[in-house]
């Protein structure tokens, strides 16, 4: 029986980014081991993921150089004492020290997932530092998988690593869309009604949706400026559903207090039921700086939820401009609120443009399909070995 070992940073990107895959690799032959940061999500990890042992090594996303070496020293022992024939990192911290000890450890296959680079959004030393991170995490993985295809482009570009490396699987994405939960027929009414309540729309309000972290990355400034100068604030809500976060890319003091102070913004601490809000809601707006392949947008067009979304690598992966969403240029506030506003007034080109998404959706990014994709790729590397 193969041995594979998973590792994230923390371990919400198993829960979300990565749900039931190990389950998955487990049901077809693996010995799987997941390894994160400690956290709350282990809970619902262990639900997921039943029966799969897990191993807590103390990451940081932060530049942490002594815990970091720490990492490297207890990653290297857990690979020697393992001896796992798959070693696959996701998220860059993860990436960099795991690739680095599977390497020093002699592990036969290494694989790092890329799903978003940091430094695209960071200036000077900084981002040449962030940089030189990734090329290092390349430099000792066997294969690198971007989840897209414009991902791939700008490592490539950036010469960042050697192009027989480079990978995508699929059509991209790292764990697909679950189109189960993901579906209007299957949702339960009194989660239905728990959004609703939350919510509290007006009868004739416009219900406008991001989902994610609530940091300057995402784009939450520029939604809320979008958002309180546009000509349809009095008709409209907004709804946050995610959490703040204060330890890395923190939103400004401004922003926080508009978020919590304005009458028609409606913030909701994260909940797994997404998918309820999707369906109250008449469009999911995702006005990211940087993205890999976003889970959201595949969840919304699998929900036929019509999508506002900025033009950057990853979103435009999946849709195009008045074909499948409508895309804005990133950062500019005032194409977002135009957006906003063409959305409100052509809601029937807006549901075209969803149920073409969803069409796609379907054919190309069941989560069972991508996950079989993975499943053969361990297989065809371990063969080659």
């Amino acid at each position: 029986m193969p041995k594979l070992i998973r590792i994230t940073t923390v371990p919400i990107s198993l829960k979300l980014l990565l749900k039931n895959q190990m389950s998955y690799m487990s049901n077809e032959g693996f010995d799987v081991l997941m390894v994160s940061s400690e956290g709350k999500e282990w809970y619902d990890v262990s639900k997921n993921e039943k029966g799969i042992r897990k191993e807590i090594i103390p990451f940081t996303r932060k530049i942490t150089p002594l815990k970091d070496i720490y990492c490297l020293w207890l990653l290297y022992r857990l690979f020697k004492r393992e001896k796992p024939d798959i070693v696959h990192s996701h998220t860059p911290k993860a990436g960099l020290l795991g690739m680095v000890a599977a390497w020093i450890a002699g592990v036969p296959v290494k694989i790092h997932t890329l799903a978003g680079l940091p430094f695209i959004v960071e200036k000077g030393r900084k981002a040449k530092l962030l940089s030189d991170i990734e090329k290092i995490t390349y430099r000792f993985a066997d294969e690198v998988w971007p989840n897209s295809q414009s991902l791939k482009d700008f490592i490539l570009s950036k010469k960042l690593v050697r192009p027989e490396k480079v990978k995508i699987i699929g059509d991209g994405s790292s764990n697909g869309g679950d189109l189960k939960v993901f579906d209007r027929n299957n949702l339960q009414e009194n989660h239905l009604v728990a959004a609703t309540m939350r919510i509290v729309p007006g009868e004739d309000d416009f219900l406008m949706l991001t989902v994610g972290r609530l940091v300057k990355d995402k784009g939450i400034a520029d939604l809320v400026e979008a958002f309180v100068q546009s000509k349809i604030v009095n008709r409209s809500k907004l709804i946050l559903l995610g959490d703040f976060e204060q330890e890395l890319n923190p939103l400004e003091p401004k922003t926080i207090n508009q978020i919590k102070d304005h009458p028609r913004i409606v913030h909701v601490p994260w909940t797994d039921h997404v998918a309820h809000y999707l369906a109250i809601c008449d469009v999911l707006i995702h006005p990211s700086h940087r993205e890999g392949f976003p889970n959201v947008l595949l969840e919304s067009g699998a929900m036929c939820c019509p999508i506002i979304c900025s033009n950057i690598p990853g979103n435009t992966d999946l849709v195009k401009h008045k074909k499948t969403a409508l895309v804005y240029q990133v950062g500019l506030v005032s194409a977002l609120k135009e957006a906003m506003e063409f959305a409100f007034v052509k809601r029937a080109d807006m549901q075209e443009y969803a149920e073409n998404l969803h069409r796609k959706v379907v054919e190309k990014y069941d989560r069972k399909a991508i996950q079989k994709n993975i499943f053969n790729a361990y297989n065809r590397m371990l063969n080659n070995k």
